[in-house]
C-alpha cells in the first residue's frame, strides 16, 4: 500500500509512534490530532520496558535511540519486620531485566522522532468520529472514508483513523461502543521524588538503586523504583491498595486525581497506610514525596470487541487497558505501532491491514489483560501472609501468577 490519509487521535507515546510507523511505511499524509495545547512532557511519571522487548523496538524503528533510562537487574520483595531494621525484611529476590523510563523523557525522544512530513496540530478536540460509510446508497466521497468531527464542528474525513486517544478513547466507542473499562475494585498511588532528596533519610539510605523494591502488606503493595528525569535521578513509586470507604473517590467512570489535585482527605487516607503497614524507610521514603507530585488513580482493565474495522483501528490503552502490574504499557503500545508498520507493507488494501491487525493485536492484547488480571487479584486483592512466605514459597505463588506465561513485559511478536 501506497498514499492515504491518515489522522491519529492522541499524541503522546502511542500516537507518535503509530504517526511515525505508518509515515515510515507509505502513508501520503498523516495527521495527529492531539487535544492538549500545553506540555505533553510535563505528564506522567516511571514507566518500564523489559530489555528483550526494548531489542525489538529498536531493531524496528519504534523505540529511538539515545533515550534516558536507567537499568534495573532485580526485584527485592520486603515486608515490615520492626526486629530487622527501618528497611524491613527482605522475603524473596527475582531477576528483573527492565529499564525504567520517565514518561516525558520517552513522549519527548518519540516526539523529536515523528517525521517533519506528519502534521502535529495541539489543542485540537475530537468529539466524535464515525465509521466509513458502506453500500450502494453512500455518497461517492464518503464511501471508505471515517469521518472525524472537531470541537469548532468542522468534519475531516480520512482513508484510515487510529485512536491513539486512551482508556476513555472516542474511536473505541465508534468502533465497539459496548466495550467499557471495567473498575477492578482497588486503586494506585503515584508519586516521585527526587533521589537526591534520599539522603535526608539518612543511616540507611537507597541500598539498592539497580532494583526494584516491593513492599508487601495485607490488601496491597507498592512497588518503588529509579528514573531518570529532566533534572536528575528520581525516585518513582505505585502503590497499589482498596480505595478509602468515605466515598472521595468517583468509581463509576475513568477517572483519576491529577498530580497536586489529592484532597486532604485522600492525602490523610494514604499517610495512615503509610504509618500502618510500610517498614520505618520506606513509609519515609515516599513521605517526601511533594503532594504537587502525586496523584490517585482507580484501576480498569478492558479488552476491546474489535481492534479494527470500518476504517478505524486501535492502539495502546484505546485497544487495551491493562493494569500497570504487568509492566507491558508502553512496549505493548510501541509494539502496536510496529504491526501497524508490518501490516502495512504487507497488505493489498485498507480491509486487509485492518483484518490482520485485528487478529494480531487483539490476541495480544486479550492475553495481556488476563496476565495483568492474576497479577491484580494475587498482589492486592487476595494476597498471601506475606510475612509468612519464605523463598520457595514466593516462587511457587508467582509461578502461579504466570499461569503458564513466560514472565512480565510482554511477549514478543511473532514474525
Amino acid at each position: 500500500m501506497r498514499g492515504g490519509t491518515v489522522a491519529v487521535i492522541g499524541g503522546s507515546i502511542a500516537g507518535c509512534a503509530v504517526a511515525t510507523a505508518v509515515a515510515r511505511a507509505g502513508a501520503g499524509q498523516v495527521t495527529v490530532l492531539e487535544r492538549t495545547r500545553g506540555r505533553l512532557e510535563d505528564r506522567g511519571v516511571g514507566l518500564c520496558v523489559h530489555d528483550e522487548r526494548a531489542v525489538e523496538l529498536r531493531a524496528s524503528g519504534a523505540l529511538p535511540a539515545g533515550i534516558a533510562a536507567h537499568p534495573l537487574q532485580r526485584r527485592r520483595w520486603v515486608v515490615r519486620d520492626d526486629a530487622e531494621g527501618a528497611g524491613g525484611r527482605l522475603i524473596w529476590q527475582q531477576p528483573f531485566p527492565f529499564h525504567s523510563y520517565h514518561w516525558g523523557l520517552l513522549w519527548r525522544g518519540l516526539r523529536e522522532s515523528v517525521p517533519d512530513n506528519v502534521v502535529y496540530r495541539q489543542g485540537e478536540a475530537v468529539t466524535a468520529v464515525e465509521a466509513a460509510a458502506t453500500g450502494a446508497g453512500a455518497e461517492a466521497d464518503e464511501r471508505g472514508r471515517a469521518r472525524v468531527r472537531l470541537a469548532g464542528g468542522s468534519v475531516e474525513r480520512y482513508d484510515l483513523v487510529v485512536g491513539a486517544d486512551g482508556y476513555r478513547s472516542g474511536v473505541r466507542a465508534a468502533l465497539c461502543p459496548d466495550s467499557r473499562p471495567h473498575y477492578a475494585g482497588y486503586v494506585c498511588w503515584r508519586g516521585n521524588v527526587d533521589a537526591a532528596r534520599l539522603d535526608e533519610l539518612g543511616g540507611l539510605g537507597d541500598p539498592v538503586p539497580e532494583a526494584v523494591t516491593t513492599v508487601c502488606f495485607p490488601g496491597g503493595s507498592c512497588v518503588v523504583y529509579r528514573i531518570p528525569g529532566p533534572g536528575g535521578p528520581r525516585v518513582n513509586w505505585v502503590l497499589y491498595a482498596a480505595p478509602p470507604r468515605d466515598g472521595q473517590l468517583r468509581l463509576d467512570d475513568p477517572t483519576s486525581f491529577p498530580p497536586g489535585a489529592p484532597t486532604p482527605g485522600l492525602a490523610d487516607h494514604l499517610d495512615a497506610l503509610l504509618e500502618r503497614e510500610f517498614p520505618p524507610y520506606w513509609r519515609r521514603a515516599l513521605a517526601l514525596t511533594d503532594p504537587a507530585d502525586t496523584f490517585v488513580q482507580p484501576i480498569y482493565d478492558l479488552e476491546a470487541a474489535r481492534t479494527a474495522g470500518g476504517r478505524l483501528l486501535l492502539a495502546g490503552d484505546a485497544a487495551s487497558v491493562v493494569r500497570p502490574h504487568n509492566t507491558s504499557g508502553a512496549a505493548k503500545a510501541l509494539q502496536d505501532a510496529t504491526a501497524l508498520a508490518d501490516g502495512w507493507r504487507r497488505s493489498a488494501s485498507f480491509e486487509e491491514l485492518l483484518d490482520g491487525y485485528h487478529r494480531a493485536r487483539g490476541a495480544a492484547g486479550r492475553e495481556l489483560v488476563a496476565l495483568a488480571r492474576r497479577l491484580g487479584r494475587a498482589q492486592v486483592e487476595r494476597t498471601p501472609a506475606w510475612s509468612a512466605m519464605d523463598g520457595d514459597g514466593m516462587a511457587a505463588w508467582w509461578q502461579g501468577q504466570l499461569d503458564g506465561a513466560p514472565g512480565i513485559g510482554g511477549r514478543a511478536m511473532a514474525p
